[in-house]
């Protein structure tokens, strides 16, 4: 089942975000550092390069990544054109934070202190952690912060001591995924709606991916004797080890599926990232950097 969600209110916020990228200097992409290339919004490569900003990838919960995976993401998103890029997770956070005006200004350095501020936008799928980074930023709360994608809904401009400006965007997806894999990585990793997947599912792909990928950390957490075997026997086993039996010895799919995103998504099962830059490879690029549709008035 291919997976797509783009909710009304994003459309407007892609409008908002075409006329403000105009007056930016850098654009600063949040993306999950458990899936780079799946988390990276094409319209947000396609407005960058029409108004060629430089880019800031953030790969955000490194802390939840593979590590040796988190050297080959950062090694290539920093070999493409006009493209800087940094891990961070939840250890040393503050300190990372406190060094994006400059790396920023490194991407831009033609403005200079409060006469020319640098102005710099923050985007990303939803649920990657903007809002989060915008408060640590200010050092107070000036964004809603939920596990729930789709929260921040407008647009907001906000200015640190040093004089840096920065804009606060709502998370944006793209009108259509065409890589089926990448819906399924997007919606395990929680930044798509609930009501546009089935968490069975996305529960299923993931343990097809762990049994590929983590064979050994699936093993582990749920003390599974094989892995030979389809992934909804394992889904069953996995329920039956956890407790999910139902009335005549059922298996309660759906909290089983909800217990394996769960673990997936707060790093019980393990650092775990889901694609490799090779799979961009394996994949067509261009079905995935699809060009959004344009409104008229777009600029």
């Amino acid at each position: 089942m291919a997976i797509q969600w783009f909710p009304g209110h994003m459309n407007a916020a892609r409008k908002q975000v075409a006329e403000t990228m105009a007056k930016v200097d850098v654009v600063i992409e949040i993306v999950d550092a458990r899936l780079p290339w799946s988390s990276t919004n094409p319209m947000i490569e396609q407005l960058r390069r029409q108004r060629q900003r430089p880019a800031l990838k953030i790969l955000n919960k490194s802390d939840l990544a593979d590590p040796v995976l988190n050297q080959a993401w950062l090694a290539w998103f920093r070999s493409q054109p006009a493209t800087s890029a940094i891990l961070m997770g939840d250890e040393g956070k503050a300190a990372q934070v406190k060094k994006l005006p400059q790396l920023c200004l490194e991407l831009a350095p033609y403005r200079t202190g409060m006469e020319k501020p640098l102005r710099a936008m923050i985007m990303g799928i939803p649920n990657v952690g903007k809002s989060t980074l915008v408060n640590a930023l200010m050092g107070r709360k000036i964004a809603n912060v939920a596990d729930t994608p789709g929260v921040t809904k407008s647009q907001q401009r906000v200015e640190t001591v040093g004089g840096t400006i920065f804009y606060d965007t709502p998370g944006l997806m793209w009108p259509k995924i065409a890589v089926e894999d990448c819906g399924y990585r997007i919606a395990l990793g929680g930044s798509i709606g609930r009501n546009a997947y089935n968490e069975e599912d996305v529960a299923l792909f993931a343990i097809e991916t762990l049994v590929q990928r983590y064979p050994e950390l699936l093993q582990a957490r749920y003390k599974l004797d094989v892995l030979d075997v389809p992934p909804e026997q394992l889904l069953e086993q996995i329920g039956r080890k956890r407790g999910a039996v139902m009335g005549g010895g059922r298996i309660d799919m759906q909290k089983t599926a909800e217990l394996v995103l769960t673990d997936f998504r707060n790093g019980t099962l393990g650092r775990i990232t889901l694609e490799t830059p090779a799979d961009i490879v394996a994949a067509p690029q261009e079905n995935q950097l699809i060009e959004p549709q344009q409104d008229d008035d777009a600029p």
